[in-house]
């Protein structure tokens, strides 16, 4: 170590380029406010709680094991069946918390599944010609002042995992909560697992309607068709109005079959793209999200060998790997975009791992939306025997099982019952100490009994030891003479009532009740 010169303080080379008058005033401690006594006693008092709890807690039992040698001193085979009870106590244990981190991250995985998704379009006239009764036919004026309406109905409902695969038209009873018997009587069917309900305005984030070539009405009103849904938090228990709802309607005026377009955007978290040709090919799939594909290319770098040993978060292209990392160089230079990126890893010929985020969202585009085609008919010839057009849409919702283990990790109960444990194992832990405060007991007297003399000499002299290590005058295993009166004297004036005993007594036992640290 080199020694420190005092007379010579170092300075920082830019101080003395500043000159002494750009210096700014010397800015000392703030100020503290002092305390009145009311406080300082009751900061006093709760130092006082917390050294007082920090020293029942030293003093709690922990211990479980049942000490040695207390089976040769009862009767039966209790000691065995509670070493036994024990070990399956740990077995279960380390099931039990295996089983729950399996369950945690199966609920992290956000598993989802396809569900159907089935929507109902159908419209309603008002007002047309033929609807009109004071219409005089003889006449030959057939103008009238009525304004021709139509209403277009969008409805949409998940279907069960049971009707997925059936028509519409083949249950007939109301909402299915009801099964025929052996005996021709209605019986109600078994309750299910409350499920998340879902609404048509999940799935979506937004809606709009194209008419056929014909975007304005007669009056030159604009007929455009547009729904967004409002921002809400995520997980938000309360859904407003507009984004919570089965059915949407929108009125316009017009007196002609109409073709129209439903546009129906998918509203999913994490959101889904539509990946490239290039990407699709290392993928082996047309859709997928940003960790798919980047987890994606990781395991095709990984099962073709292409990572380099040296460097990890290199790897080799091959051809699908090269048409995938060219494309991100083209459009890096071409928006001047090099300055983000290490210059010597763009040059080189090889991927780089930590750039496969940026790298597949080159090759994603968002996904188009759901294009629902709809004839809007005001003839009377339809709305004689009106049919609604059906389509069945595929969508993503979370995967039952997740709520049901959610639900199991969550419940509310759990912490009540580690409570319950937890008090339980401390009422076991003081048990063991008394039993192995009177297996020792039990010790003293059977070894006393037998040969009381050299025990009683074997006793003091191990006294007397102690006392010297607790008091710091004699090391453990040197003084070992019990022939002095002076330490065998008890009560206050004794030297087991000094100050220093006690002290060192309760520094030692603290130090046992400690946790024991492995060595670094």
């Amino acid at each position: 170590m080199q020694p420190a010169y005092r007379g010579f303080p170092q300075r920082s080379p830019h101080a003395a380029a500043q000159p002494n008058s750009r210096r700014g005033p010397m800015v000392g401690p703030h100020p503290q406010n002092q305390l009145t006594a009311a406080q300082m006693q009751a900061q006093q008092a709760a130092q006082n709680q917390a050294s007082d709890r920090a020293k029942l807690r030293s003093r709690k039992p922990t211990d479980k094991n049942m000490p040695d040698g207390v089976e040769e001193c009862i009767i039966g085979d209790g000691v065995q069946r509670y070493r036994d009870l024990r070990e399956i106590e740990r077995r279960l244990d380390a099931t039990m918390t295996r089983k729950r981190l399996d369950l945690q991250d199966s609920v992290n995985r956000n598993v989802k599944r396809y569900r159907t998704l089935r929507i109902w379009v159908s419209n309603t006239v008002e007002d047309q010609l033929w609807q009109a009764d004071t219409l005089d036919v003889d006449a030959f004026d057939f103008s009238t002042n009525v304004d021709s309406l139509y209403r277009v109905k969008i409805e949409g409902r998940l279907l069960d995992a049971d009707d997925e695969y059936l028509d519409s038209d083949d249950s007939d009873d109301e909402d299915g909560d009801t099964e025929m018997a052996e005996d021709g009587q209605e019986k109600k069917k078994k309750d299910k697992a409350p499920t998340k309900k879902y609404k048509l305005s999940h799935f979506f984030k937004a809606m709009t309607v194209d008419f056929d070539n014909r975007n304005k009405a007669k009056d030159g009103a604009d007929q455009s068709v547009e729904w967004k849904k409002p921002v809400v938090a995520a997980n938000s228990a309360n859904l407003p109005n507009a984004a919570d709802f089965d059915q949407l309607e929108f009125k316009r005026g017009g007196d002609e079959n109409t073709n129209i377009t439903i546009n129906l955007v998918r509203d999913e978290n994490p959101e889904r793209y539509t990946v490239s040709p290039a990407l699709a090919d290392i993928l082996d799939a047309q859709e997928a999200t940003r960790a798919e594909a980047v987890m994606g290319i990781y395991e095709y770098i990984k099962a073709n060998g292409l990572q380099e040993d040296d460097e990890k978060r290199s790897f080799d292209c091959d051809d699908r790997l090269k048409a995938v990392w060219k494309h991100f160089l083209i459009q890096v230079y071409r928006d001047g975009q090099v300055n983000k990126y290490d210059s010597q890893v763009l040059q080189r010929e090889k991927g780089y791992i930590p750039y496969l985020p940026d790298v597949v969202m080159q090759h994603m585009t968002s996904l188009e939306p759901v294009k629902l085609p709809y004839t809007i008919r005001v003839d009377k010839e339809f709305h004689e025997n009106p049919q609604p057009t059906i389509y069945d849409v595929q969508v993503l919702v979370d995967d039952p099982l997740r709520a049901a283990l959610m639900s199991y990790l969550q419940n509310p109960t759990y912490a009540q019952n580690l409570l319950d444990i937890a008090d339980l194992n401390d009422r076991v832990a003081v048990l063991i100490q008394k039993i192995g405060n009177s297996k020792s007991k039990q010790g003293f007297f059977d070894a006393l009994s037998k040969n009381p003399t050299e025990f009683i000499a074997r006793w003091l002299s191990s006294q007397k030891r102690d006392l010297d290590i607790i008091s710091g005058e004699a090391a453990r295993g040197i003084s070992e003479d019990a022939k002095g009166d002076e330490w065998r004297r008890g009560g206050k004036d004794g030297i087991w009532g000094s100050e220093n005993v006690r002290e060192s007594v309760n520094l030692i036992v603290g130090a046992k009740n400690q946790p024991v640290l492995a060595p670094r």
